[in-house]
């Protein structure tokens, strides 16, 4: 996954730059973080952030990882976006505005209060209930405002937007074809990928002879969808798992395929754009419609067909839920026990740097487990294998840490701390510190339904 993150970021950054009118969104920061720390070269870098600034690549959720929703604590769903969104407004002075919740096997109602929360202005679902989707699609009801909390009511709304049934990806079949849909670059291959980093075109390639059959096949899934929603725009997300790591036959094939639809839209009845999710909920804003409200239920369990309710995950894979658990704990009593040391002794012996690398270990470990197939058990055992790894690895250097403050000859004795000055001038609260990656999310096809 890391090889494939990497050719995903430095593709897709090379491809955005040849033309203005190409867009991306990045979702999930930890393999972004990882790509930008160890792979991006300087001229790649100020590339991104020229991107960024012209707001063609836009970071969404921007949390460390997409969080799940039912099995995961608060205080860790809050942790892992501390993560991501510190990087984020560090690195390039932005903060997230849009979810992109898409992934979660179901939808609590705590997420858009903590979005809202987090200055979000809207937020995105997918997996619920299949029979309910259905529901909500016939009477368009796929958008509404979501009040999930009781008390705070219209205080933390937050307007929310579902998937259709065909969730985040694009379609996959074509009518005319064997091959899979709309996914030129085919699927990544990895540990073993082509020597020569070049992939081979899975679908049948846009053409003169089959661009028209690529046309009507995606024009009337749009004006499928436009069916379900309220207003004359309409998200077709294009993309899914494990795609746009060679983005240059991505976009060698959606270009001419927007153009020729653009060039025929009297006969096609729809013009389509990239766009952005600003961009998008920017149109529907404009729209000035008023919207059904929710309340504080949540979309669990999720149910994807008849007899398919996603309840097993709430206690597989019990033992990494309780190492992710404990190493929570841990990190947490480890930060204030440091912040209490740090107060009363600013200049002792234990080295802050190597302090805070030791604590900056162990939250990265517990943000990334907190992934919507990680904390599940719904990975791979190789993969369940890595987060336990990563875990007690960082565990075991916290543990040096703590050892190291324990056992000091001046410990952090309750009269030592009432000594200080932080003690005298009144606080009584100790805040936890805060530290500096799914990975690129699906582009977005933004497109007018006439």
């Amino acid at each position: 996954m890391h090889a494939y993150a990497a050719n995903v970021y430095t593709s897709v950054t090379q491809e955005l730059s040849k033309y203005k009118d190409r867009r991306f969104i990045a979702v999930e920061q930890e393999f972004f973080r990882l790509w930008w720390d160890t792979v991006a070269s300087d001229s790649l870098k100020k590339q991104v952030r020229q991107l960024v600034t012209e707001g063609r690549l836009e970071f969404i959720i921007g949390g460390q990882v997409m969080h799940d929703e039912a099995v995961t604590d608060l205080d860790d769903q809050i942790l892992q976006m501390t993560e991501g969104h510190g990087f984020l407004y560090q690195t390039f002075g932005v903060r997230p505005r849009f979810s992109w919740h898409v992934d979660p096997f179901g939808a609590s109602a705590t997420t858009p209060v903590l979005f809202a929360l987090a200055g979000f202005d809207a937020h995105l679902i997918s997996r619920i209930d299949y029979d309910l989707k259905r529901s909500m699609q016939k009477n368009k009801k796929l958008q509404f405002v979501w009040r999930g909390s009781p008390s705070l009511k219209a205080k933390q709304e937050i307007f929310t937007h579902t998937m259709d049934q065909f969730s985040y990806c694009t379609p996959s079949h074509l009518p005319f074809s064997s091959s899979s849909g709309f996914y030129w670059n085919g699927i990544a291959l990895f540990p073993d990928p082509p020597i020569d980093g070049v992939y081979p075109n899975m679908s049948l390639p846009v053409t003169k002879e089959t661009v028209q059959l690529y046309a009507k096949t995606m024009v009337e899934n749009i004006k499928q969808r436009a069916a379900w929603f309220r207003t004359s725009h309409v998200l077709w997300p294009w993309g899914c798992d494990k795609q746009f790591y060679n983005s240059s036959v991505q976009f060698r094939n959606m270009d001419p395929l927007m153009k020729y639809i653009n060039q025929n839209s009297k006969e096609f009845g729809v013009t389509v754009q990239y766009a952005t999710l600003s961009e998008y909920f920017q149109s529907v804003h404009q729209t000035n419609l008023s919207w059904d409200v929710r309340g504080a239920e949540d979309f669990l369990p999720y149910s994807s067909e008849p007899y398919q309710a996603w309840t097993g995950f709430y206690a597989s894979r019990n033992v990494l839920k309780g190492v992710a658990r404990r190493a929570s704990s841990q990190l947490y009593a480890a930060e204030t026990l440091f912040t209490r040391y740090r107060v009363s002794f600013p200049d002792g012996p234990v080295a802050k740097d190597w302090a805070l690398e030791k604590l900056r270990a162990l939250r990265w470990a517990v943000s990334e487990v907190q992934h919507h197939d990680g904390i599940t058990g719904t990975e791979s055992p190789k993969v369940a294998e890595m987060y336990t790894q990563h875990l007690v690895q960082a565990m075991m250097g916290v543990d040096e840490l703590l050892a190291a403050l324990f056992l000091l000859p001046h410990n952090l004795a309750a009269s030592n701390v009432r000594d200080t000055n932080f003690h005298r001038k009144g606080a009584n609260q100790l805040v936890k510190g805060t530290a500096s990656m799914n990975t690129g999310g699906p582009l977005n096809a933004c497109c007018s339904n006439r």
